[in-house]
């Protein structure tokens, strides 16, 4: 299987723009800039979309794990923080905090948390990501 993505950017990196569409259309000409990247405008970036990515890859992954375990959860919400940190002289992805609430009623805690951390070492994203990945993990039952 193989996703596909396009990014252009033109200018410079402070005065310049870009934009960012998906093989799939769901994103098409989404503009991006150094202000939405850097400077907390309005608009999205490329460490937003990692965080989306990493946060459905997660709750995919987490349900598949629950499978396993006989646990069917009535829902899975989670929510990633990308981290983006000066490192020398440039910037680096250093981490994303996973913050996971799973609904399932009459569920066995221990074997969603197994599950949990089963699916932070083994979804795909957290596979692809070389940076510290955490989960802070919410279960009701």
């Amino acid at each position: 299987m193989e996703s596909k993505a396009q990014a252009t950017w033109t200018g410079g990196l402070k005065d310049g723009k870009g934009s960012i569409t998906t093989g799939s259309g769901v994103l098409n000409n989404i503009p991006f800039t150094f202000a939405t990247r850097f400077e907390g405008a309005k608009g999205t970036n490329p460490e937003e979309l990692i965080g989306a990515a990493h946060s459905g890859c997660f709750s995919m992954a987490l349900s598949a794990e629950l499978g396993k375990a006989s646990i069917t959860p009535n829902s899975i919400e989670t929510a990633a923080v990308i981290v983006l940190a000066q490192q020398g002289g440039g910037f680096a992805v250093t981490e994303s905090r996973l913050t996971t609430v799973v609904t399932a009623k009459g569920a066995d805690r221990a074997k969603i948390e197994a599950a949990a951390a089963s699916a932070k070492e083994n979804c795909p994203i957290s596979k692809l990501l070389n940076a510290k990945v955490s989960l802070a993990l919410t279960v009701n039952t």
